[in-house]
C-alpha cells in the first residue's frame, strides 16, 4: 500500500484560484484526490489542471470574508461527491500598514477571513467527518504564527490564532479520527508577497536569511499537503509544519 495515496478522497481547498491554493490543489490531485475549488474569483485555470490529471473538480465562487457561504459549500460538496475527506483552509488576506496607523476595518477584515472563517469552516466540515469517523483538516499558518512581522499586525494576530485553533481542535477532535494540522509557509512567491519582492531592500534582506537562497513556490507546499492529507500522517495531530527553506533555523 502507498500511504500517500489519496485515490477516492474528496478535498475542499479554499483560495484555490492561484498561488499556494492552486499548488496544493494540484498536488492533492496528483495523489488521486478530487477537489472542490473555492475562491472569491473563478478557479477555472486550476480546474483545467485537475482535468488534465484525470481528476474531478467542482468550482465554487464564494466570498469567505463572512461565514455565510460555508454551509452551502459543504452541502454542494456532499451533494456532488457524497463525502468530504480533506479541508485545506488556505484563503486569506494581508494588509500592510504601520501599527500606529492601522484601521479597524483592516483589522476586522483580516481577522475575519484568516481566523474566524478557518474555525467555522473546520466546524462545518468536522460535523461531516465525524459521521465518517475520519478526516483531515489542514490550516495554513505562517512564519508569523511564531514571529511578529513588520507592518502586518492583524495578519500576525490572525496567523497566531490559526496555530492555536489548530491545536485546540486537535485536542477535541482527534478522538473522532480527525487529524487537524497546519502548514506554516515561509516567504513564498505569491500575490501576498508581491510588495516585498518588489522592494529591493526587503527582498535582499529576506533572501539573505533563507538558507535555500530563494523564495518558495506554490509547488513547494504540495508534498506537505499530501502528507497531512494522507494516511501517512494518521498519528500527527495539532502540529504546525514549517515549510520555509530553512528560515526558522537561521
Amino acid at each position: 500500500m502507498n500511504p500517500f495515496d489519496l485515490t477516492g478522497k474528496v478535498a475542499i481547498v479554499t483560495g484555490s484560484s492561484t498561488g499556494l491554493g492552486q499548488g496544493m490543489s494540484i498536488g492533492l490531485a496528483k495523489a488521486g484526490c478530487d477537489v472542490v475549488l473555492v475562491d472569491y474569483v473563478d478557479s477555472g485555470e486550476t480546474a483545467k489542471e485537475l482535468k488534465a490529471l484525470g481528476r474531478k473538480s467542482l468550482v465554487i465562487e464564494a466570498n469567505l470574508m463572512t461565514v455565510e457561504p460555508i454551509a452551502g459549500i459543504v452541502k454542494k460538496t456532499i451533494d456532488t461527491f457524497g463525502r468530504v475527506d480533506i479541508l485545506v483552509n488556505n484563503a486569506g488576506i494581508i494588509r500592510r500598514t504601520p501599527a500606529i496607523d492601522f484601521s479597524e476595518k483592516d483589522w476586522d477584515e483580516v481577522m475575519a477571513i484568516n481566523s474566524k472563517t478557518v474555525f467555522f469552516f473546520s466546524q462545518a466540515v468536522a460535523r461531516e467527518m465525524m459521521k465518517q469517523k475520519k478526516g483531515k483538516i489542514i490550516n495554513i499558518a505562517s512564519l508569523l504564527s511564531f514571529q511578529g512581522g513588520i507592518l502586518v499586525p492583524s495578519y500576525s494576530a490572525s496567523k497566531g490564532a490559526v496555530a492555536q485553533i489548530t491545536k485546540a481542535l486537535a485536542n477535541e477532535w482527534a478522538q473522532h479520527g480527525i487529524n487537524i494540522n497546519a502548514i506554516a509557509p515561509g516567504y513564498m512567491a505569491t500575490n501576498n508577497t508581491k510588495a516585498l519582492r518588489e522592494d529591493p531592500v526587503r527582498s535582499i534582506s529576506i533572501l539573505e536569511r533563507i538558507p535555500a537562497q530563494r523564495w518558495g513556490l506554490p509547488e513547494d507546499l504540495a508534498g506537505a499537503a499530501v502528507f497531512l492529507a494522507s494516511p501517512a500522517s494518521d498519528y500527527v495531530n495539532g502540529h504546525v509544519l514549517v515549510v520555509d527553506g530553512g528560515w526558522m533555523a537561521r
